[in-house]
């Protein structure tokens, strides 16, 4: 049987409600990352500094770049031989555009149970529900056995140079003695169908290789024949990326994912036996299918083109930029198979790169990760995965930390969790906030 609030140690209902008003407010202070530096979160750290403050912590507000503003705080622990543990959020958000939603993106509503706005998921519920569990510890007189280091960072939806980044490069001694770290996408409810509630905690994430593709040609009139038209060029360059057919790649992860997914499903499988087909697979997993899908394989997504300034008029150059993604192990495949795609006549450079991620899932603590939810849960099921995309988990790698996914949320039949990241209509009920906060402090007390 789940635990009732009466067992709920340092959590009380002023945590509870304290993480659903955090929430809202942060929402309501626009700290939209719209990339090339143009953003402003002193604001939002601000707001996240003075609370942990008046929790009796020493906050240091820190700027690369003026207005682009992370926190980090640590609390001490009771077992000074423990390694920390880092728990971080960031607190900008990505644009969003008003007449396409039922609410204001920064109205931080609260609605019928739902509160609803940009940064609802992507991560505004987590930096809350930390806050909130935070300050009950103050006021209840805990400590946990560990240090935890708290990071409000700046940047994630960017290039994270002005948060992450900067921190790892300049003060990388606020992070002494961390080894561990946990921050957004992981241990949310994904319905898989039948009743079927698992709980996927993310141990890695594909890595980042936004490209730049530049094709040179000569320029001239749109009416006359041009065998160095340099939009032919980069187009042909273009749609062979696209529709590149990347190879399957497994990774210990993803494996781990589909054995203990296939099991629920009362599927056997030895994903490393002769002739195993993935793709066969994922066809038999039903809605859980997408938690895997996405990272099987590296992957390569034209976004962007950019070419000429006339009709009439065949331009010396033309740019293109690919959203890539690589897996842990196929970094040297993805840059030689760029090489081939982008053929003559095509230069190619990394815009943006990244480190792939993979965490141990049979780590003590990916148990107690698990162990977190499922003392709450006790119906869902804990799953490993690997996320498709980033976080600022990479930066804080090169301080040899190992992250993992994990801002719990309980979530209610047909809410589309992750299409809420960067979608339209952002929003996250209240009872899944509680949910986080109780799963959060039994953790990150006993962790």
């Amino acid at each position: 049987m789940a635990e009732t609030i009466g067992t709920l140690g340092p959590v009380d209902e002023q945590a509870l409600e304290e993480s659903v008003t955090f929430t809202s407010e942060l929402i309501r202070i626009d700290t939209t990352n719209r990339g090339g530096g143009d953003c402003r979160e002193r604001p939002a750290a601000e707001y996240v500094a003075e609370r942990l403050a008046a929790a009796g912590l020493a906050p240091a507000l820190l700027e690369r770049t003026p207005g682009r503003t992370n926190v980090v705080a640590r609390i001490e622990g009771t077992d000074p031989s423990a390694d920390a543990l880092l728990v971080h959020g960031h607190l900008d958000v990505v644009p969003a555009e008003s007449a396409e939603w039922t609410v204001h993106p920064f109205s931080g509503e609260v609605r019928d149970g739902v509160v609803w706005g940009r940064g609802a998921v992507d991560m505004k519920n987590m930096d809350a529900m930390v806050l909130s569990v935070v300050r009950a510890w103050a006021r209840a007189g805990v400590r946990p056995r560990r240090d935890i280091v708290i990071a409000y960072t700046a940047d994630e939806e960017a290039s994270a140079e002005d948060g992450s980044g900067f921190l790892v490069d300049r003060h990388a001694d606020l992070f002494e003695g961390c080894t561990e770290g946990i921050s957004e996408s992981g241990a949310f409810t994904f319905h898989a169908g039948e009743g079927m509630s698992l709980y996927p905690i993310a141990a890695g994430e594909r890595g980042t290789g936004w490209l730049k593709l530049t094709a040179e040609g000569k320029a001239g009139h749109g009416s006359k024949v041009n065998r160095a038209n340099a939009v032919t060029t980069l187009a042909s360059a273009v749609a062979r990326i696209g529709a590149h057919p990347w190879p399957v790649r497994l990774t210990p992860t993803v494996r781990a994912a589909l054995t203990e997914i296939a099991a629920l499903h009362g599927i056997p499988v030895d994903t490393e036996a002769p002739g195993f087909d993935v793709d066969e697979l994922l066809g038999k997993l039903g809605p859980a299918a997408a938690l895997v899908e996405p990272t099987v394989r590296n992957s390569s997504n034209p976004t962007m083109l950019e070419a000429g300034y006339k009709v009439n008029v065949i331009p010396g150059r033309a740019t293109a930029f690919i959203d890539g993604r690589m897996l842990p192990g196929g970094e040297d495949e993805f840059v030689e198979t760029l090489d081939r795609l982008t053929g003559p006549g095509v230069s190619w450079e990394f815009h943006h790169r990244e480190v792939p991620l993979q965490a141990p899932v049979d780590s003590p603590t990916y148990a107690r990760l698990r162990a977190a939810v499922e003392r709450f849960d006790p119906d869902g099921h804990v799953v490993p995965y690997c996320m498709s995309g980033g976080t600022d988990a990479k930066q804080f790698s090169r301080l040899g930390i190992t992250g993992y996914g994990f801002s719990p949320l309980k979530l209610p039949v047909g809410f589309d969790y992750q299409a809420m990241f960067h979608g339209v209509d952002e929003r996250v009920p209240v009872d899944a906030l509680h949910f986080g906060v109780r799963v959060l402090d039994h953790y990150l007390r006993t962790a």
